[in-house]
Order: structure tokens, then C-alpha cells, then sequence
């Protein structure tokens, strides 16, 4: 069930045609990671982070399946896969923005009403950013070679800010998850759309800059490779 998952993954990002197939593909890298340290007894209930791993990609996938009926957030990612005048990193930015902030937090919320404990998956959860870390490595130089900057970046001190601030957004999508999971069951429609509007206008902050990260994003965008295809095939690394 799991390899189907990595396999699904796999497809949208290979059929995709547009930057639409570069979060998927960087997604894939990390959950195969996950599966591996799940394999190998990193987390405290490997069980529990296969049925979290179905759960979360479930979100995405059913959202890049029925695009009109998406929530929001997804919809202004799908949106701008065709922009070519957006940076690789602000479409993977896109994707990462409505999968962690929107989708994460109701992952955790039905993980923890499947299990009947919301606390002792903490861990686990904490866990994942040791993940994360580790992908971020093995993708930069894959990512260099079709921006041409962000190794540079990189070099600077830029992945411990992009960690730095993944980790911050997932602590929120950790916040958001108790918040959900102790509102009332009618209560909650109510408090996901709230997360829906939060998120896509984080989305329209992605696409738009302010001065004079828009003028550096453009002197950015010149340097990377146009075409989507090398791009997503850059980003799935050994997975293409």
C-alpha cells in the first residue's frame, strides 16, 4: 500500500507537463525517506506512521484528482503551475504552504481519533522534521543544477533558514491540530475553512513578493532552466 503511494506520487509528478510536478516530485523523495526510517524503527510506532503517511499524501492526491472541488489553497497552487515567470522554489512553496499549514494539521486531527490519543503522536511528528533535514540535503545539489543559485544560497546559510522555517510552519500545523481536535465535532467545518482562507492568502504572499525580493526573484528566474520536464526529473532524483 505504501510503494502504491510512493508510485502515485511518482505519476503525478511525471505526467504533470508544468511546474505543477514539482512539489510531488520533492513530496516523493520524502516519503520514501519516511517509509525507510519507519522500515527501520526510527519511530516510536512504525504502524501508526504508515497509516500517517496514507492519510497525508491521500490529501494531496485526492485534491490534485478533483482540482475544482479542491480546498482553496490548493486550487491557488494548481492555479500558477503554469506560470512560468514564478521561481522553482516558490512553486514548491505553494505546495508545501497548502500540504503542511492545511493538510497536516487535519492528518494529525485523524490520526489521533483513529488512535484515541493526540499526545503520544508528538513524537513521531517531531520526528519526521530529523526527515526532512536529511531530504533537504539530498535535493539541494539536484536543485543547483537547474536553478543555478540556490546551492549558492545554500552555501550562505539559506537551507538552515529554510528548515528553520519549515520546522516554525509545522509547529503551527501542530498548534492548529489541538486547536481542531478539541472543537466541537459541528464546530469544526467551520474552523477548516477558517485554515482554508489563512492558507490561500499565504499562497497569494508566495506569488507576490514585496521589494526587493520581487526584483531579486526576477534576476533569479533568469538563471534556471525553463524546462519543467528536467526540472521535476532534477527533483525526483533516483525516484525518476
Amino acid at each position: 500500500m505504501l510503494d502504491e503511494t510512493l508510485e502515485s506520487l511518482r505519476a503525478v509528478a511525471l505526467a504533470a507537463g508544468d511546474a505543477g510536478g514539482y512539489f510531488p516530485a520533492l513530496y516523493c523523495r520524502v516519503t520514501k525517506r519516511v517509509m525507510e526510517d519507519a522500515a527501520a524503527g526510527r519511530f516510536n510506532d512504525s504502524e501508526r506512521m504508515g497509516t500517517f503517511v496514507r492519510g497525508f499524501s491521500a490529501r494531496y492526491l485526492d485534491a490534485r484528482k478533483g482540482p475544482a472541488a479542491a480546498p482553496a489553497c490548493w486550487r491557488a497552487s494548481f492555479a500558477m503551475s503554469a506560470d512560468a515567470s514564478l521561481l522553482v522554489v516558490q512553486h514548491l512553496f505553494l505546495g508545501i504552504n497548502a500540504h503542511v499549514n492545511f493538510d497536516l494539521p487535519q492528518t494529525v486531527v485523524d490520526l489521533a481519533e483513529q488512535t484515541g490519543d493526540l499526545t503520544s503522536i508528538r513524537s513521531d511528528f517531531d520526528g519526521i522534521n530529523a526527515v526532512l533535514h536529511d531530504t533537504y540535503n539530498d535535493v539541494i545539489g539536484d536543485l543547483d543544477r537547474v536553478t543555478r543559485w540556490t546551492g549558492k544560497l545554500a552555501a550562505m546559510g539559506g537551507g538552515h533558514l529554510f528548515n528553520f522555517g519549515l520546522h516554525t510552519a509545522r509547529d503551527q500545523a501542530w498548534r492548529a491540530a489541538e486547536l481542531l481536535h478539541a472543537s466541537a465535532p459541528d464546530a469544526r467545518p467551520t474552523e477548516v475553512a477558517s485554515l482554508d482562507r489563512l492558507v490561500s492568502v499565504l499562497a497569494y504572499l508566495i506569488t507576490r513578493p514585496t521589494i526587493p525580493f520581487r526584483w531579486i526573484a526576477g534576476g533569479a528566474r533568469r538563471l534556471e532552466v525553463r524546462d519543467s520536464a528536467r526540472v521535476t526529473t532534477a527533483l525526483l532524483g533516483p525516484l525518476a
